[in-house]
Parts: C-alpha cells; sequence; structure tokens
C-alpha cells in the first residue's frame, strides 16, 4: 500500500527547494549581521523562529541597540509587515484547514510562501492538496529558521566579521524601494513618501520623525485606498 503522507512530503519538497537556497543564504546573512552587531547566535535563532518576518528582522535587530521605543518597535513591524495583512485575506478561501492547521498556514505567510499556495490548484494523483500546502509552509519556516541559525553560529564559532555587512539592511531597503518604483505606473505614492519622511525629519527631529511619517503614510495609504473604492483612481 503507497504511504500518501510520503508522496505529499516529497512533492512539497521537490516545490519549495527554489526557497531553500534563497532562504538559507539570507538566513545565514542574517545570523552574520546579528553576529556583526554582537549578538548570541540564540539571538537570530530565536527571532527566526517568533518574528519569521523577513527584513523585518534586520530592522529589529537594528532596533535593540537603541533605546526602547514600542511604539517606534511596533508601528514599523506593522508598516513593513501589512501585505502580510491582505495575503491572509486572500488565503481564507484557499486554506480550508481548521484548528492548529491554520494558525500555523497564516503565520507562515511569507511572499514566497504565499505565491507558491496560491497558486497551487492541482497536485498529481496520490497526494492531497491541504497536507501538501502544510508541508511547504513548514519546510519554507525551516529553511529560514536554518539559515539564521547557520549564520549566527558559524559566525559565532569562527569569529567571521564580514566588513561593510552593517550596511545590509539598508542596501536591502533601497533595492525593495527601488524595485517598487519601477513597478509602479504612478510614482505618487514613492515620491510623497520621501518628500514627507523629509518634511517629518525636519519638523520634528530624529527622535519623533518615524513615527509621524508612518501614520501619516498609513493615513495617505487609507485616502488612496478609499479613492479607489470609488473609482478615482490611484
Amino acid at each position: 500500500m503507497k504511504d500518501n503522507h510520503w508522496y505529499d512530503f516529497r512533492y512539497a519538497l521537490t516545490t519549495s527547494s527554489p526557497v531553500f537556497f534563497g532562504y538559507v543564504i539570507l538566513g545565514l546573512g542574517y545570523g552574520l549581521y546579528m553576529h556583526n552587531l554582537g549578538f548570541s547566535f540564540l539571538y537570530p535563532t530565536l527571532m527566526a523562529l517568533t518574528i519569521y518576518g523577513g527584513s523585518v528582522e534586520f530592522v529589529i535587530a537594528n532596533l535593540l541597540l537603541q533605546h526602547f521605543d514600542p511604539l517606534n518597535v511596533f508601528l514599523i513591524t506593522a508598516v513593513v509587515g501589512f501585505r502580510q495583512f491582505f495575503y491572509g485575506i486572500s488565503m481564507l478561501t484557499k486554506y480550508p484547514h481548521h484548528g492548529w492547521q491554520k494558525w500555523l498556514l497564516l503565520f507562515g505567510l511569507t511572499d514566497e510562501t504565499f505565491v507558491i499556495n496560491y497558486n497551487l490548484t492541482r497536485v498529481p494523483n496520490g497526494c492531497d492538496l491541504r497536507t501538501v500546502q502544510l508541508w511547504i509552509t513548514a519546510m519554507d519556516y525551516f529553511y529560514w529558521v536554518l539559515g539564521a541559525f547557520l549564520g549566527g553560529f558559524l559566525g559565532s564559532a569562527m569569529n567571521i566579521q564580514v566588513k561593510g555587512l552593517d550596511f545590509v539592511m539598508t542596501a536591502l531597503f533601497i533595492v525593495l524601494a527601488l524595485e517598487q518604483f519601477l513597478k509602479e505606473k504612478k510614482h505618487i505614492s514613492s515620491i510623497s513618501g520621501l518628500v514627507i519622511t523629509i518634511a517629518c525629519l525636519l519638523l520634528f527631529g530624529k527622535t519623533y520623525f518615524l513615527i509621524a511619517t508612518l501614520l501619516i503614510l498609513v493615513g495617505e495609504y487609507y485616502y488612496f485606498y478609499r479613492r479607489q473604492l470609488r473609482g478615482g483612481g490611484n
């Protein structure tokens, strides 16, 4: 008798293999980054296990070195990871699971996992779609945690110090911003975001400009969203 669970696992492993290479490499960089900041390998491992937010974890790593400001941390985390909220809404009908399975699936909705599971409408004979989705989510989660652990552990064990790695967070957001800018048909949001940030820095100073900027941007995005619903365009 065929073991259907083995077929589910094998198909999920094959499907998620591209994510493995990406997450382990990025996780290694994240773990090394945390090591360069002076943290034990336990920090990137625990943060990967609990936060599982990719770019958010790079932000939190830097904030750990600053004065504790929970409101600032909350706003930054909410804005950077806000797209996950829409992922969850989009997957409500795609995830007919129950109990702990649904919670795990929603917690594990990264960009890559969302793309794979959202487009996974058919699986080979002998496989169960819901089980495959669950395995893919769990595997992607494991890949990221593994990469973060290896980066932190190897950095600590071999005392690796990569010069310039502190710039990785800045470089990451520059690339993301440029990529988003190039994808936009209109650049109103990007240009207004830059103008609002500079204005808030001048008005509120370095201590409070980020909170003010995030609140204004949330209001702006809500305005454009309501306008789009009314058929007014972007």
